[in-house]
């Protein structure tokens, strides 16, 4: 009955649409449809990874299911090893606790935790309502663009980030925000009055977060590392100082002792190379795109032309960083004036280092195979300006007599209007489409269930052929394996595959390229004993073909089956399995 209390109808609301807004972008794939299993938006690729992880970890196998032969290196797996457990535990199929199951979770964790975290830190409902509200809705300014440009909606990652509605495309992003939330709320509550067990939940969630993403770990760590000596030059409180040292000790033994033993050559991953993020955004035609601009930038560069790059660097930072905050600039002009009020307390500061950390790790240091994906680091940043927008709009409304059911003034709803578009044009371009980019035809599930119920042992599959995966782009939606490198085989058959996946074998660093020149030598071969002697040297025990009424989209081997001592033991109109003998 006291959820049901009048004062807190608009925040269950406000949870509850945020959540659905969330969740739309996951529940809908994973769904058998007449065409099949659908999946929208880069669930085809990225769910499908971990699909496959969650499946194999289930197993107590800590194999690569991509890359048979090797063990998992250089990816944090505390995400996808707590949904092997809940899988487990309860034989929900791990496609459904993934896209159906886990979302609406997360989503409404997130959301709970915010509006807990803000109203226990700022004392005000109203302000952690509206905390809750930019955490939820927030987007950039690239629907602006998009509108000016081309007369529609949309520009999502135009300025290279995602925003607040593709949060649930990133599982293990939501779940560390879940438990970065729960950390500083333990954490206020720590500051405020010693507690054991305060102390002891704060090194765990610190602790465990490098395991779920290993951004969030990093961000963590050093916001605690910079609250120190604020702490002791503001406040001059050894206790409080020693207090917080102690989390932080502890919280990077911790996560050294989860991390180090699957990614002990992480550091390679990690190049130096400051301004990419600018410079592509001004270069690719789906980013930004303003090439006279990036022509000049690298004509200045190449030049060494100081006086004129610096400056051009810092208006590209400008229109990276306003790009992506949206009206969460809001937020950062908050902060800047509490700062020169000297009104910051300790865990502003470290929501500033957790921001100041995020916004400039991106900017000098990338990763090899996928440079791009240290934009994650820039999430979190993102993060803390819409829990700080919505303290500055709460505040506002506060000072202005009104409170969160009762909104007039026009300057509130301008913000609204301008927040909400990303989300909204997200949506229904990229998922609430009836028809999706990407499927598993159900004659393709057939095949791989009955493989999934034959014993362990390595599977071939036909490498992925971009060349046919761009001549089907405009008959969508279409199958996998020509839509990307994923990791569905190993994902729906449970089976490890000698390869498959190459975007996130690039991403853990193994060493691919050649494997799949090998993978080709059973389709291309008319040698025998060279196929023969690749199939048992490699320890493949089942070969995986799509048959296509399309001949350039079919999959097939030089050598015939008896050649090669190979046992047809399942074929429908799609799909062909042998076992080799």
């Amino acid at each position: 009955m006291q959820l049901l209390q009048k004062d807190k109808l608009p925040t269950i609301l406000l949870i509850f649409l945020g959540s659905l807004s969330w969740s739309l972008t996951m529940v809908k794939s994973g769904i058998i449809y007449p065409y099949g299993m659908g999946f929208w938006g880069p669930n085809g690729h990225d769910g499908i990874w971990h699909i496959a992880l969650i499946n194999h970890l289930a197993k107590g196998s800590f194999e690569m299911p991509i890359f048979a032969g090797e063990r998992i290196r250089n990816y944090h797996i505390g995400f996808d090893l707590t949904l092997a457990w809940i899988h487990k535990l309860t034989n929900i199929p791990a496609h459904n606790l993934y896209f159906q199951v886990l979302p609406p979770i997360l989503a409404i964790l997130v959301g709970y935790l915010t509006y807990k975290f803000v109203l226990a830190w700022r004392g005000s409902k109203t302000e952690a309502f509206w905390a809750t509200f930019f955490v939820y809705f927030a987007g950039d300014f690239g629907w602006i663009v998009t509108l000016v440009r081309n007369g529609n909606f949309g520009g999502e990652s135009l300025f290279w980030s995602q925003q607040a509605v593709s949060t649930l495309v990133n599982p293990p992003f939501a779940m560390s925000l879940v438990l970065i939330l729960a950390s500083l709320i333990f954490l206020l509550k720590l500051t405020e009055k010693f507690n054991i067990k305060y102390l002891l939940l704060c090194i765990l969630l610190f602790g465990v977060l490098a395991q779920i993403k290993i951004y969030a770990g990093i961000l963590m760590l050093g916001a605690l590392g910079l609250t120190i000596p604020y702490s002791l030059l503001r406040y001059k409180n050894v206790a409080k100082v020693f207090i917080i040292g102690v989390i932080l000790v502890a919280s990077a033994v911790f996560s050294l002792l989860l991390f180090l033993p699957l990614n002990s050559g992480s550091q390679k991953m990690v190049v130096f190379q400051p301004f990419w993020f600018l410079e592509t955004m001004m270069a690719v035609s789906d980013r930004f795109g303003w090439q006279k601009f990036y022509e000049a930038l690298m004509n200045y560069k190449t030049g060494h032309i100081w006086i004129k790059l610096i400056p051009a660097y810092i208006v590209a930072f400008i229109i990276f960083f306003v790009g992506n905050m949206g009206m969460r600039v809001i937020g950062l002009y908050s902060v800047l004036r509490e700062g020169m009020q000297k009104r910051l307390g300790e865990i502003d500061v470290f929501l500033l280092g957790v921001a100041l950390l995020g916004t400039l790790l991106p900017m000098c240091i990338l990763q090899t195979g996928t440079p791009w994906n240290t934009i994650q680091f820039f999430y979190y940043s993102l993060f803390v300006f819409a829990i700080y927008t919505g303290v500055w709009v709460g505040r506002f409304a506060e000072r202005a007599k009104m409170t969160h059911i009762s909104v007039y003034d026009p300057r509130i709803w301008l913000i609204i209007l301008i927040t909400i578009p990303t989300t909204l044009s997200t949506l229904m371009n990229s998922y609430l489409p009836g028809r999706p980019p990407a499927k598993i035809s159900n004659q393709e599930l057939e095949a791989l269930n009955f493989l999934k119920s034959q014993e362990n042992g390595v599977v071939l599959t036909y490498p992925f052929d971009k060349y046919k995966a761009d001549l089907a782009v405009n008959n969508p939606p279409r199958p996998l394996y020509l839509y990307e490198s994923t990791a569905y085989v190993s994902a729906f058959s449970g089976k490890v595959v000698f390869l498959e996946n190459e975007v996130n074998l690039d991403i853990t660093g193994f060493q691919w390229r050649h494997r799949r020149e090998q993978s080709k030598i059973p389709l291309t071969s008319y040698d025998k004993s060279e196929v023969s002697g690749f199939l048992t040297k490699n320890k493949i025990k089942y070969l995986y073909l799509v048959l296509s009424q399309t001949p350039v989209f079919g999959q097939r081997f030089r050598l015939g089956e008896s050649q090669l001592g190979l046992k047809n033991i399942f074929e429908n109109n799609e799909v062909v399995i042998y076992r080799v003998n």
